[in-house]
């Protein structure tokens, strides 16, 4: 009896910290959906995500073993990250091709990354309340919504998981060290490293955090100047595996990026240094003073001396305190070099890309300054009277004024305008928001506003290969080759290996009746990038066109090997099959492209079409009537029906659809069928009334 009573008190006291850090747990998970659960309603933007998701066919099959060693083997979009592609593999498995899916497993790991950094800190420090508000701040902090709206970033929240895993492996590692268990959590520890590098290789410094928590909180060196250097080389020796897997990692990343990796002569070692210096204190400023955040910063080029050598004494000023006291504020220490040295890989001494410096870049680092700040704080208030309601409320407070801050940031993430728009208000010379904004209205079909924003792009920077490669894509669409030739030429000038250019010249060069310079375009198109299923669809059609009927059935079946659901090339392999008498097959073609549309105007004309071929005309005027409540102006179907109907003897409705075919393809400047709809016209109010059939 006198047992179980003393053991009362002990079981409610852990009962009731249980109930708290599960309190603590709830609150930030309740946080993260509040500020991006509204992601869960957007959809892709044209940033990435198309390589990533949308346009990935890899990607959108699901997991597959054809996938999954696409996924270990590729250098795609200029990294080698398996797990982030087959963690969006397993989103297509799951929820399908729409954006819902990826956006719910971003905010997820974004979420579980909260509660795992509070339950690490609070391990390492036995500080529950200074852990909760760093987990906080992490988990609603504007500059992370970079890392958690954008689809193509998994491999910010993924790389975070593995890496806050790491980091509590660690620590149960150090805590039974002497025991038997101590093998199995350094295993652990090593392998959720792995992880985490082949989910993003920003976690090369990795290692180096371990050290700074064996300074502090873990405390596994003495202040003893003579042990100190047998300590610092035990541990170092400690982490030899990690730091050959950072090595590995490094040679790894170099060779996947070394197409996008900038030159010294583009940009000179001085200027890398002044820019990342500067970025290092303007990402402090963002933390305290999180405004015009944006999705692409452009470079700085010409920046006045005094301010980069401004930013370099400040930094190295900061160092240099925080040595100095690591023994009275070890928290200082660990947490400034924490958020320097995580800052390493990305911070532009190895430039890839265009832009000065990333929101997301500081999703990890970071953590070392809030870290800073709590301890900081919570020490310069501990004698203060009713410190903790302070502490507390002062605290609060912060955290909802971030979720707003935080919230307002994530609506820009919407879709592709309102982030580049948003883009455009927060920088000034940003071409890569211009050309971007071009693209999403382009897609919109507002396309002298496209125009406007490409050229826009390639005043602020004219050899800008993509702003060359859309607006010469534009000018093809609109029919104004000479312009189309034009900027497509440049693009391939400042880019040869562009494999866009390459396909949108080869489509130019097909429409102006060029087929061998077209077909050396496609095929130079798909030497560069051989998953470019529009490359193989547009050689299939030239082949077809000049009735090589084998070659064009073995580059579409190629091209739906690569993409299975491009709609256009279900369909243009249909009309093939059609024309080959194969009618059977065509028809399968047809309703499978249909299916993927969900029904569109232009799938319903082509299977109306293959039905004119099989001589069920009431079928095809069923289609194209489908085609044409969709899309009332489609000139094409309004032609086709008018065939139809004409042939069936009901030639006063026919003259109707080919007078509103000529009317459109005037409006729409399609010269081809305008001819063939005045031809039709023409005949029928020349035979009519005794008309036989045409």
């Amino acid at each position: 009896m006198s047992n179980s009573t003393s053991q009362s008190p002990s079981f409610s006291a852990n009962s009731f910290s249980r109930l708290k850090d599960f309190s603590v747990c709830v609150l930030l998970v309740m946080a993260v959906f509040i500020v991006f659960g509204q992601t869960l309603r957007y959809g892709f933007v044209n940033y990435d995500d198309d390589q990533y998701f949308y346009s990935n066919s890899h990607v959108k099959a699901g997991l597959t073993w054809h996938g999954v060693i696409w996924a270990f083997q590729t250098e795609y979009a200029s990294n080698w990250h398996p797990l982030t592609w087959l963690s969006l593999m397993l989103d297509a498995q799951l929820f399908g091709a729409g954006a819902a899916g990826p956006h719910l497993t971003n905010v997820l790991l974004h979420a579980i990354n909260a509660v795992l950094l509070f339950f690490l800190l609070k391990r390492l420090t036995d500080v529950r309340w200074g852990s909760a508000w760093v987990a906080a701040v992490f988990a609603i902090h504007p500059l992370h919504v970079e890392s958690v709206a954008w689809v193509s970033e998994r491999k910010d929240v993924l790389s975070g998981l593995f890496f806050m895993l790491t980091l509590l492996m660690y620590t149960q590692y150090v805590e039974g060290i002497r025991t038997r268990k101590a093998k199995t959590f350094y295993g652990l520890t090593l392998l959720f490293f792995v992880l985490g590098l082949m989910s993003k290789p920003m976690l090369v410094t990795l290692p180096f955090v371990l050290l700074l928590l064996d300074w502090w909180p873990l405390k596994r060196l003495s202040h003893s100047i003579l042990s100190f250097r047998n300590q610092i080389l035990r541990l170092a020796l400690e982490k030899l595996p990690f730091f050959l897997l950072s090595a590995a990692s490094c040679v790894v990343t170099v060779f996947a990026q070394r197409e996008a990796v900038r030159s010294m002569v583009a940009l000179p070692l001085a200027a890398r240094f002044g820019n990342a210096s500067i970025s290092c204190v303007i990402y402090l400023v963002q933390m305290v003073w999180p405004e015009n955040l944006t999705v692409f910063y452009p470079y700085r080029l010409g920046l006045p001396g005094w301010q980069a050598l401004g930013a370099s004494a400040f930094l190295f000023f900061v160092v240099l305190v925080a040595i100095l006291t690591a023994r009275r504020f070890p928290y200082f220490f660990v947490g400034w070099l924490w958020y320097l040295g995580m800052l390493v890989p990305v911070i532009g001494l190895v430039q890839v890309g265009d832009q000065s410096h990333a929101d997301r870049y500081t999703y990890l680092p970071q953590i070392g300054l809030y870290l800073l700040v709590t301890w900081a704080a919570k020490d310069l208030t501990a004698s203060w009277h009713h410190h903790r309601q302070l502490f507390g409320v002062t605290g609060c407070g912060m955290i909802v004024v971030l979720m707003a801050c935080a919230w307002k940031q994530t609506t820009y993430w919407h879709d592709s305008e309102s982030l580049w728009r948003h883009s455009l208000t927060c920088t000034a010379g940003n071409y890569t928001a211009y050309n971007n904004l071009g693209y999403a209205l382009a897609a919109q079909g507002r396309i002298a506003e496209a125009i406007w924003h490409y050229q826009k792009a390639l005043e602020i920077y004219p050899d800008y290969a993509q702003a060359n490669i859309n607006l010469g894509r534009v000018f093809l669409d609109e029919g104004r080759l000479d312009n189309a030739d034009k900027y497509l030429q440049r693009a391939i000038e400042i880019e040869p290996n562009s494999a866009e250019a390459h396909n949108d010249l080869g489509i130019l060069l097909a429409t102006q009746g060029k087929t061998d310079e077209a077909v050396e375009h496609y095929q130079r198109a798909i030497a560069l990038d051989p998953d470019l299923a529009k490359a193989y669809n547009n050689l299939a059609i030239l082949f077809a066109s000049q009735g090589q009927f084998t070659e064009a059935v073995r580059y579409y079946q190629k091209t739906l090997e690569l993409a299975p659901d491009y709609a256009d090339a279900h369909d243009n392999f249909g009309i093939l099959l059609a024309r080959m008498g194969q009618l059977t097959e065509a028809m399968k073609q047809f309703q499978i492209g249909l299916k993927i549309r969900g029904g569109s105007a232009e799938a319903y004309n082509d299977l109306g079409l293959l039905l004119v071929s099989l001589e069920q005309t009431n079928e095809a005027t069923k289609q194209y009537q489908k085609a044409l409540e969709l899309k009332p102006d489609y000139a094409e179907a309004q032609y086709n029906m008018g065939i139809v109907l004409g042939d069936q003897g009901h030639y006063a409705e026919a003259l109707e659809y080919f007078r509103k075919t000529l009317e459109l393809a005037n409006n729409q400047r399609d010269s081809t069928l305008a001819v063939a709809a005045r031809t039709q016209i023409k005949f029928y109010e020349t035979n009519s009334p005794h008309l036989s059939r045409p």
